[in-house]
């Protein structure tokens, strides 16, 4: 395996110093996979006082020092190098209570958390696989090092972790790691939200998002207890053929892997199992389900950390995922006025996922459909179409100088968008002035 410059001169620097030294985690494995690895992982036999002498002059960052890591910037980029450690005993299944500096490097790849993730390289490119990683990268694999439960029970967070690298890599889950999975999921209320948000966010968008939805729903409604009773429920309705948990996580597989239309999707018919009437027919109806869905989204983004932006989008997207849209051209300027033109292309992929996953709908012609919504959509704001009132040709200072005051500006401005939206007043400066003064 041939290292960046950079890491192959920073572990070349430590080895002349004499201490061993290796890239190691992530970064070997993702190159493996012919990937490119987001950051690189160092680790050494060198303590960090030792790693500070190795690197005297150049720019080092002391990013953590009490669990063995500094970071050396190099053109810019920083480079995390940490001492080889063992961890003492996890209480709050999350962290470690004590971190002891070793100098073997298969000590502190024994205790990392799948094989996959075990793995190092030393400057001269050659791997070190005790726990046979390159074999599971090769069985598309996710195998916990040593025993899953001791893994699990050290840290909670690992369990999230091994659902999001198997969508993420698009990997099975070893037998013994998937049992230790379903025993012991609940140890993941320790793990802080903005963790299990991370690690929700990037398994959703993986391509094995519906193959993990599917296998750990458990997990999945632990951490979202409104969920749960979407899990096999029939909706005894014509229109759906499967359960609300089928058709949502289909509806997941068939929006891109964005965060924010495929947690939409997780989250959009949440309210469904709550919203049930079932008429003379048996067959079940589920009206208001929308703003339902969009309230327990409410909760559920809240209890997550969502950044506010992501949730009032997705919340916005959820209780509008199935509104009515066409290619007509007054309906359209009221969507454009409603959601803006990023919210309804995501409202068109939404409509799209969501008739593809009642299994009563054609999907080619779903795309179609979806299809000429954009191309109408582009035709329509090449037109550069007024549909908001910034676009409208007068404003507040216009009314105020015509002796309109208060909460009747913004009041008259609204009016005359819908009138301009409707087409039965132009967005013109005179029409829209002599609409105000004759008071239509």
């Amino acid at each position: 395996m041939r290292l960046p410059d950079p890491v192959r001169s920073l572990l070349s620097r430590l080895q002349a110093a004499g201490f061993s030294a290796y890239a190691v985690g992530g970064c070997v494995r993702d190159t493996l996979l012919g990937r490119e690895p987001g950051d690189w992982d160092l680790c050494t036999s060198a303590m960090p006082e030792q790693m500070e002498a190795v690197f005297r002059g150049e720019h080092v960052l002391e990013t953590g020092l009490r669990h063995g890591t500094l970071s050396v910037v190099l053109n810019h980029v920083p480079y995390e190098i940490t001492t080889y450690r063992v961890d003492g005993d996890y209480t709050d299944h999350r962290h470690p209570d004590s971190v002891s500096f070793v100098d073997r490097i298969d000590q502190d790849l024994a205790r990392r958390d799948f094989t996959v993730n075990a793995m190092a390289c030393d400057p001269d490119g050659r791997i070190l696989d005790l726990f046979e990683g390159r074999q599971d990268l090769d069985r598309r694999l996710i195998r916990c090092v040593g025993i899953p439960a001791h893994r699990f029970e050290e840290d909670a967070l690992r369990i999230l972790r091994a659902l999001r690298f198997a969508s993420v890599l698009d990997f099975a889950i070893d037998p013994d790691t998937d049992q230790a999975i379903h025993a012991l999921y609940p140890t993941l209320e320790k793990v802080a939200a903005e963790r299990i948000r991370s690690e929700l966010v990037k398994l959703l968008c993986g391509p094995g998002a519906g193959r993990i939805l599917r296998a750990y729903s458990d997990v999945i409604t632990f951490l979202i207890p409104c969920l749960k009773p979407a899990v096999g429920y029939q909706q005894d309705n014509p229109h759906h053929l499967y359960t609300v948990w089928e058709h949502t996580v289909r509806a997941v597989e068939n929006v891109p892997p964005d965060p924010i239309l495929r947690t939409t999707m997780l989250l959009h018919d949440s309210g469904k199992p709550f919203t049930r009437t079932t008429d003379e027919k048996g067959i079940g109806h589920y009206r208001g389900h929308q703003a339902a869905s969009a309230r327990l989204a409410a909760e559920v983004l809240k209890k997550l950390r969502f950044d506010r932006a992501s949730s009032d989008r997705i919340v916005r997207l959820v209780e509008a995922h199935d509104i009515p849209l066409s290619t007509d051209r007054k309906l359209l300027l009221r969507r454009l006025n409603r959601f803006g033109e990023e919210d309804l292309r995501a409202l068109f992929l939404i409509h799209r996922a969501d008739r593809i996953a009642t299994g009563t709908r054609n999907p080619v012609h779903a795309q179609e459909h979806m299809e000429a919504l954009n191309a109408a959509l582009d035709a329509l704001l090449a037109e550069k179409p007024c549909y908001s009132l910034k676009d409208l040709q007068i404003n507040g200072n216009d009314l105020m100088a015509l002796g309109i005051r208060g909460r009747d500006i913004g009041l008259t401005l609204e009016n005359l968008l819908n009138r301009v939206i409707e087409e039965s007043l132009p967005n013109e400066k005179a029409a829209l002035l002599a609409a105000v003064r004759c008071g239509d």
